[in-house]
């Protein structure tokens, strides 16, 4: 524990001392509480940080909170936007190389690995949340069927030619599928070889979970 403590607090300095000599919104909202990357030398002080809200990734929009020019960015993702201006996040190389290795990690912890085949019913766009899942199952060696979101039937056709073992997916499309598939008799014979499912994007219950 000490030493993972010690890890976070370098982290922690690090990402305070960058965002406020590089960053003159995260600079101006640390000044406006009388903080300085100095008066972090503990875990606990992470708490006397201020809070960013929604409003100030909107006042901020597009690319004022980051850290580095736009030049340097090879991605940008960004949220729907529904409740106003989108939420937007630019990755570096280092970025994404980082982000590929934490959902390697991921799916690894989760049982998957070279022998299976993986479906993403995520769609693909904006949303971070396929491309993470893509590169990740692609690091650890796993066959990616990049379907995206919807077409029902044509997953569960999919599912059952490919020998789909992994189903990425929201827990309710997850269970949405698995009612067409019953419907359609994939319930039957052995036709689908799912084994492991990932799901997020969206809240669920313990009873979801159990369904």
């Amino acid at each position: 524990r000490p030493a993972l403590e010690a890890l976070q607090l370098d982290g922690l300095k690090w990402t305070v001392n960058r965002v406020y000599g590089l960053v003159p919104f995260y600079r101006a909202k640390m000044d406006a509480v009388g903080i300085k990357p100095e008066h972090i030398p503990t875990l606990k002080d992470i708490r006397n940080l201020p809070f960013m809200t929604k409003q100030d990734f909107r006042d901020n929009y597009p690319f004022n909170n980051f850290a580095v020019p736009k030049e340097q960015l090879v991605r940008i993702h960004a949220s729907s936007g529904t409740t106003g201006k989108p939420t937007v996040v630019g990755y570096t190389r280092n970025d994404l190389d980082m982000w590929t290795e934490l959902m390697a990690r991921i799916v690894s912890e989760a049982g998957v690995g070279p022998d299976d085949t993986a479906q993403i019913a995520f769609s693909y766009g904006l949303f971070t949340g396929a491309f993470g899942l893509h590169y990740g199952l692609e690091r650890v060696g796993c066959g990616v069927v990049p379907i995206g979101g919807g077409n029902t039937e044509k997953q569960l056709m999919l599912m059952e030619d490919f020998g789909t073992t992994v189903l990425i997916a929201t827990p309710s499309y997850a269970l949405y599928l698995a009612e067409r598939a019953q419907e359609l008799g994939y319930d039957k014979g052995n036709r689908l070889k799912l084994r492991v499912g990932l799901f997020g994007s969206e809240p669920w219950t313990e009873e979801m979970r159990a369904q």
